[in-house]
């Protein structure tokens, strides 16, 4: 009997699958949303960057967790030294608090803060999430006109956020694959959008931007069944 390969789509949503048994109600703090040093290498940060956006990542969920318990549920990703935060708290308040941990933090740059302010998401619907990050990361690997190393994907929620250094080319195209895979509500872009000419110069090379990265949503998501 002849054994089918399986697509390279497939290898990379049951390996994305595969992190969902180690989603813990006992665990509230995400970091990064990916295993740490992971895609070093190809990565469009410096090196350096990288292993700071890491430090950052630990940091802040360390304090927020030290501060706040498990009362509240935030992913805590970092790129560039801005930092997305995305998960449930009990209360706005709460949500401004957790803001102000990580702007404490060393090193970071600025937050982009999209805490809800809701009951904490179920075992579920992370688990959703998770498959959900993982057939978007697939997506950009098959896709042959993207570096799927060059964005960093987050989903809370059925909302897919994406990051990364990028040309306007390629947040336009992440954003189009990403929307249409099934289960997106919505897509959240916060992208440092480079040009073109500093694509082929090398841009990694160049110094940390010292502004922060637009936060846009993508007008044309629409919920998916």
């Amino acid at each position: 009997m002849k054994l089918k390969m399986l697509s390279r789509t497939t290898c990379t949503v049951l390996a994305g699958c595969a992190l969902v048994g180690a989603l813990s109600a006992c665990a509230p703090i995400v970091i990064g949303g990916a295993a740490v040093g992971t895609l070093m290498a190809a990565d469009r940060r410096t090196a350096g960057s990288q292993v700071e956006d890491e430090g950052i990542e630990m940091r802040a969920a360390s304090r927020i967790r030290e501060q706040l318990g498990d009362s509240v549920h935030v992913n805590v990703t970092s790129y560039n030294r801005q930092v997305l935060l995305t998960g449930e708290v009990p209360t706005a308040a709460d949500g401004q608090r957790v803001e102000q941990i990580v702007l404490g933090v060393e090193n970071v740059r600025s937050v982009v803060n999209d805490l809800a302010a809701m009951p904490n998401s179920s075992l579920t619907q992370r688990s959703n999430d998770t498959f959900i990050t993982g057939k978007v990361r697939a997506s950009f690997v098959d896709a042959k006109d993207l570096y799927a190393s060059a964005f960093k994907v987050v989903t809370e929620r059925n909302v897919v956020y994406l990051m990364g250094r990028v040309t306007q080319r390629e947040a336009t195209r992440a954003t189009d694959i990403a929307r249409g895979v099934n289960g997106v509500r919505k897509v959240v872009r916060v992208f440092e959008t480079i040009s073109d000419d500093d694509l082929r110069r090398g841009f990694a090379q160049q110094p940390t931007p010292s502004t922060p990265a637009p936060v846009t949503q993508d007008p044309a998501a629409q919920p998916r069944n």
